[in-house]
């Protein structure tokens, strides 16, 4: 019986996994408001059954399709800034993060649907602001041990301001790459203003030109 129930575990885990990567697909293309559960099953390869013993609601599987997301990118960062010891290389922090972080239109366009449901609704806006707490989190912390081995620019504050600006930079940069779809730009862009950031624009950088 504990065999058969982790079988019946394993695919329900893998149909959910394959309802979220149909679903990230549709949305993408069609915009969140836009898709009906059909389309999801369909780019899914599955029925509504399976689709209803998952999520009771698009707006469920939207949530979770968001959150999924959202967390893969706070543990990139919190990994990438991990492979320091106490000290901290700005310059070569920056070049890891941006190298893995996930900069990817469709996403970007998932993630901004999402932010202007939030707008609307209290409610999801409490989840935005949980998922964006995560990601300042992970690079106030990383900053926070840093303390005493690295100097971060005194306009800054103390880390967690240091943290604001660090996400306020990305989100400029992904709005960017919403309308011009040039990622290879937006990880260099990225990568110049965040060690101009965190070290006062002391360390050099490749040129770019802004858009």
């Amino acid at each position: 019986m504990q065999e058969t129930a982790g079988r019946v575990t394993r695919r329900r885990a893998e149909t959910r996994a394959r309802l979220l990567d149909g679903a990230f697909g549709v949305f993408a293309a069609k915009g969140f408001g836009r898709v009906s559960i059909e389309e999801v099953c369909e780019a899914a390869g599955y029925s509504r059954g399976a689709f209803y013993s998952n999520f009771a609601t698009l707006d469920e599987l939207f949530f979770a399709l968001y959150q999924e997301r959202a967390d893969l990118i706070a543990a990139q960062v919190a990994d990438a800034l991990a492979e320091d010891g106490p000290g901290l290389d700005v310059p070569a922090a920056v070049d890891r993060v941006t190298e893995v972080l996930l900069l990817d239109v469709d996403w970007l366009l998932v993630k901004t649907d999402f932010l202007v449901h939030a707008a609307r609704d209290p409610e999801v806006a409490r989840v935005l602001l949980g998922h964006r707490a995560r990601l300042r989190e992970a690079v106030a912390d990383r900053l926070f041990r840093a303390r005493g081995h690295t100097e971060l620019p005194a306009v800054l504050g103390d880390t967690a301001g240091a943290a604001h600006a660090v996400v306020a930079a990305y989100d400029g940069v992904t709005t960017q790459l919403l309308l011009d779809k040039d990622v290879e730009h937006a990880r260099s862009w990225l990568k110049q203003l965040l060690t101009a950031l965190l070290t006062d624009g002391g360390a050099p950088a490749a040129p770019s030109t802004a858009h």
